[in-house]
């Protein structure tokens, strides 16, 4: 999936990111709209991580989808 699919499919999307991140709050979710850098930045503070696993579970959450 690329960021246009992203943003166009937000709303069908954002429940399979809420699985993959339970941590985060459906606000929180509501708020990234389909970034790609948002959805990376919240999942690297809320999760501890690093920006490069962050970004390496996006993307690979992406080709999943």
């Amino acid at each position: 999936m690329n960021m246009d699919e992203l943003k166009g499919n937000w709303k069908q999307v954002k429940g399979r990111v809420r699985e993959a991140w339970g941590v985060l709050t459906d606000d929180e979710v509501d708020q990234v709209e389909g970034n790609r850098e948002q959805l990376v930045g919240l999942i690297q503070s809320r999760y501890g991580k690093t920006r490069e696993v962050a970004e390496k579970e996006v993307d690979e959450f992406l080709k999943g989808q």
